[in-house]
């Protein structure tokens, strides 16, 4: 079977609003310096080096984000990102990679990935998604399942069938039998327990006609905006009259759920969506006490504190589990066990500060 050419799509369009102050609507959280010196998606799409060439790798986002996403990857070919004109949820943005991933070659296969989560290990996380692609190749729809760690309830789960052959690489692969949403905690230790059971990473891999089949059979109007792109040179005009008319659903419950052949490659890699405040310390040492600090921050007597600086000095003393971040406009001050709620500040806030 010979294999078909990879494009590379970047899904970098979300609001990372746990991530206020820094994040802001044209700034969300890949396009920050969190973790060290480069953003959340140059990283990704630099993950990406070895297997997709750079000028097959496109970014998926929105016009207010244009700008910044232009100045974090300015190694990427301009036409390669992509300003959706309307927010319309997952599936229309599957369909958007599709209908691109087509233009250039109806046999190809799309790899289609979110910008802001952590992997370490590169070299793993490329040889799985090549076992993900030879699956995608043979008719299905491939996604990379993480191993859960603990029973979380923010994520979605993806619970494993029989197992199947092996992948080139080596990876473990097995038959898809469902898609779970977000479970309540008593549903979540269960997954946790049974040990069938991955967390759905949003990575997923198909053909552009398989991709298509799917969308005919379940979403038509998915199937006409895909058949639509004749050519790249037709891509303005099709967003401008078509893309804001799509429905406006995941494409889990459009496609992914009903899809007649999934497979799910158990991941063998690190994994965290950094989805909050508190996910920093995994990735930023800690000092001796406990604290995670980047920028300009000293500490007496603190223990177990967050804290970055934009700027301005932050001095902690005498306190422990805080999270504090300051920037040019804004400082927030949270206990640790808030950092979910920190979106919700989001209704009290000047527009400047959104």
């Amino acid at each position: 079977m010979d294999s078909p050419k990879i494009f590379a799509f970047v899904m970098a369009g979300g609001s990372g609003e746990r991530f206020w102050p820094m994040s802001r609507r044209s700034t969300p959280k890949h396009l920050l310096r969190l973790l060290d010196d480069c953003t959340l998606l140059e990283t990704t799409v630099r993950r990406l080096e070895g297997l997709v060439p750079l000028e097959q790798t496109f970014i998926l986002t929105n016009e207010a984000q244009l700008a910044a996403t232009q100045q974090a990857v300015p190694f990427l070919p301009g036409r390669n990102i992509i300003a959706e004109p309307a927010k319309r949820d997952t599936a229309p943005a599957c369909a958007l990679a599709t209908a691109v991933a087509r233009a250039h070659d109806p046999n190809a296969a799309c790899i289609i990935l979110p910008a802001d989560a952590m992997i370490h290990d590169t070299a793993k996380f490329r040889l799985q998604l090549s076992d993900a692609v030879a699956a995608a190749a043979g008719g299905a729809i491939a996604t990379l399942g993480i191993p859960p760690t603990f029973a979380a309830t923010g994520y979605g789960y993806l619970e494993a069938g029989d197992a199947l052959p092996a992948g080139p690489a080596g990876s473990r692969v097995h038959k898809l039998a469902r898609f779970v949403e977000k479970p309540d905690r008593e549903a979540a230790e269960s997954y946790w327990k049974k040990g069938n059971f991955f967390w759905n990473a949003g990575i997923f891999v198909w053909k552009a006609s398989t991709f298509l089949e799917e969308a005919k059979r379940q979403l038509p109007p998915l199937a006409e905006f895909i058949r639509s792109l004749g050519s790249m040179a037709g891509l303005p005009a099709l967003l401008e009259s078509r893309f804001a008319a799509l429905p406006k659903i995941s494409v889990d419950y459009a496609i992914m759920e009903n899809a007649r052949d999934v497979v799910a490659v158990s991941a063998e890699f690190d994994w965290d969506d950094v989805g909050a405040w508190t996910a920093l310390p995994a990735h930023i040492k800690p000092d001796a006490a406990g604290n995670c600090s980047r920028g300009s921050v000293v500490q007496h007597g603190s223990s177990g504190n967050i804290a970055i600086s934009n700027g301005r000095t932050i001095a902690l003393c005498g306190v422990e589990g805080l999270v504090v971040v300051e920037t040019r406009d804004a400082v927030l001050v949270c206990s640790k066990e808030a950092v979910q709620r920190v979106k919700e500040l989001q209704p009290l806030l000047k527009e400047e500060l959104k």
